[in-house]
């Protein structure tokens, strides 16, 4: 797990003022840090162009042509000239040992943008734009120095934004770079060293980002034990019930000693090894809802089934019934909208009334909303990036991939997390690792990403 930060020029402060580290031994060491990363990653003989701008940024740009001079064939391609005291300075290193300057832009091995990093307020001038389209179809590996020219310190992207195969970011990781607009720019990141170890240079923050390392699974240490050791989840069917059992059994899959399926009728094709009932059964450890329930399942056997303490992971249809304002009361409660369910559930709760271009452009600000309005509740809102959180605790899980953009696969996410619950995990952790669990089956999924089924996913789970 990593802490995320709004921003890091408070953390830059601290190293000037606390450790006596000037700006220009941060800036040394940033340089370097990307200098290592091409001296490991690419040959010598391997035509390098960086682009600089104005500020700090090119500076950083220019103390790594200078660092890169005579070991590789550098070129410095200057999108602004120089006007930041660091930028001048790092111009006259530069020309003083001889790294060539071009004014034309041609394929490269290795391409590197150092315009702006996290000073981009949002609007290009037509030069710029024109640099950007230019170098976006060059043919070369791209890194981002800090962060990707076009990305915003909300996360919102220029239309002409920098993509990066890789963004090679100084100090610390910033929230910027995890929302869902930036993740197709971001490229894989590396976060570099400045001088002193993260663990010094960074302060405590409430928003964290999930590694896959970060995953535990259920784990049966003891011996003596039954199917009711485990847990029973209760899963309450309505419209369309195949959703109800693709959670089930994936609950099931991930651990759960018992799965029943709460219907008035038993579902058409029912998988053997679940059961039916028309009544919650009185064993029953936690309960799973809304997954293909139909908004206008009856209120009054919604509510039977939900007269108790037990912990609860709510999905799809609840979030457009009147009913989720009596379910947010509960201590023990998960949910997980999509943005347009979310949208809905904000209406419903009176904190907003926004579109959901407007909850994408700023997901962070309304989870945090939310979060402050329900501290109880452990919210998972879903994206490209999955954002979890409960009080004033934030993570991201950020592993997620495109092959999950099915039908079915928010149903498997409610089973896993319903078959933490009904074990007896707390609602955030229950949350946190079904999620990271979610994601770890489509990285190990073996098979083009558009053919990924809900049914790979429960396959899956044996294999975690």
């Amino acid at each position: 797990m990593q802490k995320l930060f709004d921003e890091v020029n408070t953390l830059d402060e601290r190293c000037y003022n606390e450790f006596g580290l000037s700006e220009d031994i941060l800036m040394e060491h940033a340089a370097n840090g990307i200098a290592n990363f091409i001296r490991s990653n690419f040959s010598k003989e391997s035509r390098i162009t960086i682009v600089c701008g104005s500020g700090n940024n090119g500076a950083d740009g220019l103390a790594l042509a200078r660092l890169l001079y005579k070991e590789h064939k550098v070129k410095i391609f200057y999108a602004k000239t120089p006007t930041s005291k660091m930028c001048m300075l790092q111009m006259e290193r530069v020309h003083a040992i001889g790294v060539e300057t071009t004014r034309e832009l041609n394929p490269c091995d290795v391409l590197v943008d150092a315009m702006f990093g996290t000073g981009f307020k949002g609007t290009l001038k037509n030069e710029m734009k024109s640099v950007l389209q230019t170098i976006n179809k060059l043919q070369a590996y791209k890194i981002a120095c800090d962060i990707p020219t076009g990305i915003m310190k909300n996360g919102l992207c220029n239309e002409n934004t920098f993509k990066a195969d890789t963004t090679l970011t100084m100090g610390a990781l910033k929230k910027s770079m995890f929302t869902d607009k930036a993740k197709d720019f971001i490229g894989k990141i590396q976060v570099l060293n400045l001088g002193v170890a993260r663990s010094i240079y960074e302060k405590e923050s409430s928003w964290n980002l999930l590694d896959s390392s970060d995953l535990e699974l259920p784990f049966r240490a003891a011996k003596n034990t039954h199917k009711g050791s485990f847990g029973h989840l209760a899963v309450l069917a309505g419209d369309k019930a195949g959703a109800s059992m693709m959670s089930g059994l994936s609950a099931l899959k991930f651990g759960t000693g018992l799965v029943t399926i709460i219907s008035d009728k038993e579902p058409y094709n029912m998988p053997y090894s679940m059961m039916y009932s028309p009544q919650k059964p009185t064993n029953t450890t936690a309960l799973a809802l809304g997954m293909g329930l139909g908004v206008d399942y009856s209120t009054t056997k919604l509510t039977a089934f939900l007269d108790n303490k037990l912990p609860v992971i709510a999905d799809a249809d609840i979030f457009s019934m009147p009913s989720a304002i009596t379910i947010l009361q509960r201590e023990n409660l998960v949910l997980t909208p999509h943005p347009k369910e979310f949208i809905s559930l904000l209406k419903l709760t009176k904190l907003a009334s926004i579109t959901v271009q407007e909850l994408q452009n700023d997901r962070f600000k309304y989870t945090k909303l939310f979060c402050k309005q329900y501290p109880k509740v452990t919210l998972l809102l879903k994206g490209a990036n999955v954002i979890i959180g409960q009080s004033e605790e934030f993570f991201i899980n950020a592993n997620g991939t495109s092959a999950l953009a099915k039908g079915g696969s928010g149903d498997i996410l409610s089973g896993l997390i319903g078959a933490l619950l009904a074990q007896g995990y707390s609602c955030l952790h229950a949350t946190i690792h079904a999620s990271l669990a979610h994601t770890k089956l489509v990285q190990d999924y073996v098979g083009a990403d558009f053919s990924l089924t809900p049914s790979d996913l429960i396959h899956g789970i044996g294999n975690l």
